[in-house]
């Protein structure tokens, strides 16, 4: 990889899944990488991959949700790493409950994970990224991004308020040389996670028909280093035989 590194790139969410994927792919073309979880210790077989290759990275155990940590973190990552030139929100929350199961305790915590934790992390990039005018500022959406599916009123929500997030602040900040882009995830991505709740449906599907997470990290790298004079909003990646 070579001494010399391109900048600072922070993943909120970085989890065994696409989180990983882009930390790892922005630490193979060079950058030093900051990444969270709530818990600290669950980043350890990520950083120790991230490592072996010659990468640089911070593991972080932040709870994205809090108000304080996260001013803290990015506070510490800009006086004690180094500028942030691209900050990735991916944190999830994609839990289905039946409408009349859905506490309002429920729906709360969804939209702190997958709205409000977005809110805080955008806001908090923009404040350093302004004055230099340049940096990138990636939201991971999904299907729920754009329409609802049953069972899924707390996440749909929460996604459909990233997204508005995103493209508000892509409109205001953009003009000030930031990036701003919103990525719809659509479709099942190969995780442990997905292997062990829908293994059986995953078996179903075709060659290719499951969401690679590695290849959907090359599409964060692209929308970061494309010229200003041609820009992507908005982007959305599914398999080839995804209904849509």
């Amino acid at each position: 990889m070579g001494e010399e590194k391109k900048g600072v790139v922070l993943v909120v969410g970085a989890g065994p899944g696409l989180g990983g994927s882009v930390a790892k792919r922005f630490a193979r073309d060079g950058y030093t990488v900051c990444m969270t979880r709530r818990y600290v210790e669950r980043l350890d077989s990520l950083a120790a991959e991230i490592r072996d290759a010659g990468g640089v990275c911070h593991p972080m155990g932040v709870d994205a949700r809090k108000e304080d940590a996260i001013v803290e973190m990015f506070a510490k990552i800009e006086n004690e790493i180094g500028p942030l030139e691209v900050v990735v929100f991916n944190i999830g929350a994609n839990i289905r409950f039946n409408i009349v199961e859905t506490t309002s305790r429920k729906y709360y915590k969804v939209w702190e994970m997958a709205a409000f934790a977005g809110f805080l992390a955008g806001r908090e990039a923009a404040k350093y990224m302004k004055p230099r005018g340049r940096g990138s500022i990636l939201f991971t959406g999904a299907t729920a991004s754009t329409r609802g599916k049953e069972g899924f009123s707390a996440f749909a929500g929460a996604k459909h308020a990233l997204r508005a997030l995103s493209e508000s602040m892509a409109r205001e900040l953009g003009p000030q040389g930031i990036h701003v882009a919103h990525i719809i995830v659509d479709g099942i991505i190969d995780t442990p996670w997905a292997q062990e709740n829908f293994g059986d449906y995953i078996k179903t599907l075709p060659e290719h028909g499951i969401l690679n997470p590695d290849e959907i990290a090359e599409n964060y790298i692209f929308l970061h280093n494309q010229p200003r004079s041609a820009w992507t909003f908005e982007m959305d990646v599914r398999p080839w035989s995804e209904k849509w």
